[in-house]
């Protein structure tokens, strides 16, 4: 086992499947001369070259068609963006070409591709630059969604998106957690895609987040462990498909449930969970579902209100206490 940084699991597993097939390419600002705008893709260029690490214009639109025709015509290319907030300008890519290609061809015209960047905020970076998509992207048919929230599953999910998946893969990440430390293993694995992960095992209550909510929820958790409060913990990595299976299971033991994240809270990814919950699990469920989201609104610059605006830890105790405390 090395402990390394979230940044560095990512670089590991980008160029591990890059020296197995030539086929695999990095594209995107700033990803060769630069080393990368977060230093994901450090010393790439030099061992791999420019032919296959490709700095781009800034013109999302015009490099993320490249890169899906690319995979169209049999290579399996790796997008960087910037950030997500600028992948706005591709959807049409993203949502018109590379979700709808296999279907629209009858099975004859894939589109194995990753993109992948930072997500949500991030800080003062304002509202343009603040949004978390995952609910947005998992919404789009043929398309999967990936949302971790360490190094060790960063660097196991995204082999396996470069390697084996031949659907388009949105690989979203965080800028507060590229320095974060994770032990990774020396030999080589996998994380296939579509399985959540219990993080901590509980009993009277079930929590579930991804990405750097994860955080909160392990931290709340934490704090409930002081009072006598077990909570399961769940992290789902993977957004599109929803592994709400792992979810019941957790819910038939603990008969709560409560989700953190970090999308708005209007058809988020807390709604499609808990629907599914009470769906196929309502006669385990002794308290309503409860959630915790951003606001829901636009995301401030100033901090008190980005503070404000984000799911904490301290909100999140209270609220688990109000499901136990209201419902016995």
């Amino acid at each position: 086992m090395r402990s390394i940084a979230f940044r560095e699991a990512l670089r590991e597993a980008m160029s591990e499947e890059m020296r197995r097939d030539e086929k695999v390419l990095l594209m995107g600002e700033e990803v060769a001369e630069y080393n990368g705008a977060y230093k994901v893709s450090q010393g790439m260029l030099a061992e791999f070259g420019p032919k296959r690490i490709i700095d781009t214009p800034i013109s999302e639109l015009g490099f993320t068609a490249v890169a899906v025709g690319a995979a169209q015509n049999g290579l399996r290319p790796i997008v960087e963006f910037m950030t997500w907030n600028f992948a706005v300008l591709p959807l049409d890519q993203i949502l018109n070409t590379a979700s709808k290609m296999l279907a629209m061809s009858g099975g004859q015209v894939g589109c194995p591709i990753v993109m992948r960047g930072p997500n949500g905020s991030a800080g003062q970076l304002g509202a343009q630059h603040s949004t978390a998509f995952e609910s947005y992207l998992a919404n789009i048919p043929g398309i999967k969604v990936v949302s971790p929230s360490n190094g060790y599953d960063a660097k196991g999910l995204l082999k396996q998106a470069i390697r084996y998946e031949e659907d388009p893969i949105m690989f979203l990440e965080s800028e507060v957690m590229y320095g974060d430390k994770s032990d990774v293993p020396d030999e080589e694995y996998y994380i296939p895609l579509g399985l959540a992960d219990v993080k901590k095992t509980g009993t009277d209550v079930t929590i579930v987040s991804y990405n750097k909510m994860m955080k909160v929820a392990l931290g709340t958790a934490a704090e409930l462990e002081k009072e006598g409060i077990s909570a399961e913990v769940i992290d789902l990595r993977t957004i599109r498909p929803l592994d709400w299976m792992t979810v019941l299971t957790s819910v038939k033991k603990t008969n709560r449930l409560v989700i953190i994240e970090e999308q708005w809270p209007f058809a988020s990814v807390s709604s499609e969970l808990s629907y599914r919950i009470q769906k196929e699990g309502f006669d385990y469920l002794d308290a309503p579902i409860r959630r915790i989201t951003s606001a829901d609104a636009p995301m401030h610059y100033a901090p008190n209100l980005t503070a404000l605006a984000i799911p904490d830890v301290a909100r999140s105790v209270n609220l688990v206490k109000e499901v136990l405390r209201q419902y016995k």
